[in-house]
């Protein structure tokens, strides 16, 4: 969705006011879980829904 936006990782992180290192966690898939409120952020400046960034993959 960063591509699509044509946006950087570094100016989604400034929106949502994490670090990009936070960030990249979360793109990589190694974060244990998110908060809906930083999903609704991500949501909200990426104009997209959850489904859009979300995947689940069987474990």
């Amino acid at each position: 969705m960063l591509a699509k936006r044509k946006m950087q990782s570094k100016e989604l992180a400034e929106i949502l006011d994490i670090t990009p290192a936070n960030l990249s966690i979360l793109k990589t898939g190694k974060a244990k879980g998110i908060r809906f409120d930083t999903l609704y952020a991500i949501c909200k400046a990426l104009n997209c829904q959850p489904g859009d960034i979300l995947e689940y993959v069987k474990d």
